[in-house]
């Protein structure tokens, strides 16, 4: 009874919060759902870097699932936490935090990249740039790093260049699946994340992960990373 009386008092989004996804919150005329963001561009505007196809099924297929299957899954924890099962709020945190990371993932990913005609691939400046030649050496450096720490990743996952807040400065991480940057830091913020799931270049690179990764730059959109790091870092 104590359990139940707890998770009544509860709302969702704290418990959401408690599973590093703290981003959907609970209304008196009902539960918020997600819906697939819309892209900045069109699908064959990031060609030949990625194809259209790739980006086509990539947005509107696996982007799509996550969203489907994070909207049930939250909806499930809501009815769970009504009903005071404690169990079922516990299964459902890896559904959450699966689906949840892959909607957050690909949210960030979209914005990460723009059409070379649009200033995709072009080098940042002003305090990122600074900021990557005293914590990388240079920002080819950089490249070589993020571009090795993705191949080596074992299995599906996520190669990024995040803002640690606390200290400060940038680090290079990957993770797993589709958890989201913040499961390896609470003060981690992603500037720049790459999917190295293979659904995000086997139609055009096969199973070539390192060519995907070296012609990705040509189409990343460090302007939107240098606004994100402007805004964290002040």
């Amino acid at each position: 009874m104590a359990v139940r009386a707890l998770l009544a008092r509860k709302s969702l989004a704290s418990v959401l919060q408690s599973a590093g996804l703290g981003l959907a919150a609970a209304h008196s005329r009902g539960l918020q759902t997600f819906t697939l963001p819309d892209l900045a561009y069109d699908y064959g505007a990031l060609e030949p870097a990625i194809s259209g196809e790739i980006m086509q099924l990539h947005h509107q297929k696996h982007h799509q699932t996550y969203i489907t299957n994070y909207n049930k899954a939250l909806e499930q924890l809501e009815d769970a936490i009504a009903k005071g099962d404690s169990a079922a709020v516990v299964k459902l945190q890896s559904a959450i935090k699966f689906n949840g990371g892959g909607h957050v993932n690909h949210s960030i990913f979209w914005k990460n990249l723009t059409p070379i005609r649009e200033g995709g691939g072009e080098p940042p400046k002003g305090s990122l740039g600074w900021a990557i030649d005293t914590h990388f050496g240079s920002f080819e450096a950089l490249i070589q790093k993020i571009n090795a720490e993705g191949a080596a990743l074992q299995g599906s996952g996520w190669v990024w260049l995040g803002l640690d807040k606390e200290f400060k400065k940038l680090v290079v991480e990957t993770t797993a699946n589709q958890d989201p940057l913040v499961t390896k830091g609470a003060n981690l913020v992603p500037l720049l994340g790459i999917d190295v799931w293979e659904h995000a270049y086997y139609l055009q690179y096969k199973n070539v992960r390192p060519d995907y990764l070296k012609n990705i730059w040509k189409v990343i959109n460090w302007k939107y990373a240098s606004e994100v790091y402007e805004k964290e870092s002040s």
